[in-house]
């Protein structure tokens, strides 16, 4: 009987310095990914934010439909879609990102994109879709466009930098 427990014992510790092993290892791997909990832009007082950026809206409140659709789609062999059922974070700082950019949201019915409008260039600082929205960003070196998705219904927002400034579109399809 004696012996038995001994070896039950051994078991369990060695099992339980398995799983704390792999544990640990995952763990590990699985730090600095797109499962960190996404960082957020401060909020002011008033409630909007960074930088004179729309509230965002109350849960009760529908979202703005937008009324413009885009003229031309841009299109570049070499974008790459991503697809993120949670957005993750998007770093805001880049080799071109200007020091005098500005910071703003774009609220639309399938999700709300925040972008830094450089005077050059521009970046996207956070896309988050939502509640049943998924979503798909593109990026090449003169154009972001995020889209979100529902079923049959799209939201695509434009951000073009090619020919000027900075300049976002947003459009129902």
């Amino acid at each position: 009987m004696r012996r038995g427990l001994v070896h039950v014992l051994a078991w369990l510790l060695a099992t339980g310095a398995a799983v704390t092993l792999s544990w640990w290892g995952v763990h590990t791997v699985m730090a600095g990914t797109a499962y960190d909990p996404p960082r957020a832009l401060p909020v002011t007082a008033a409630g909007a934010t960074a930088q004179g950026s729309k509230p965002l809206p109350s849960p009760t409140t529908p979202h703005p439909s937008p009324s413009r659709r885009p003229s031309s789609t841009p299109t570049a062999p070499a974008a790459t879609p991503t697809r993120s059922p949670s957005p993750p974070p998007t770093p805001a700082s880049s080799p071109s990102a200007s020091a005098s950019g500005q910071v703003k949201s774009y609220d639309t019915a399938g999700g709300r994109a925040v972008f830094d409008l450089g005077t050059a260039d521009a970046t996207l600082v956070s896309a988050t879709p939502g509640t049943g929205w998924s979503m798909q960003v593109w990026k090449t070196e003169t154009w972001i466009r995020v889209e979100f998705t529902r079923g049959t219904d799209r939201v695509s927002v434009f951000c073009t930098w090619h020919d000027g400034p900075p300049h976002v579109e947003i459009g129902n399809y």
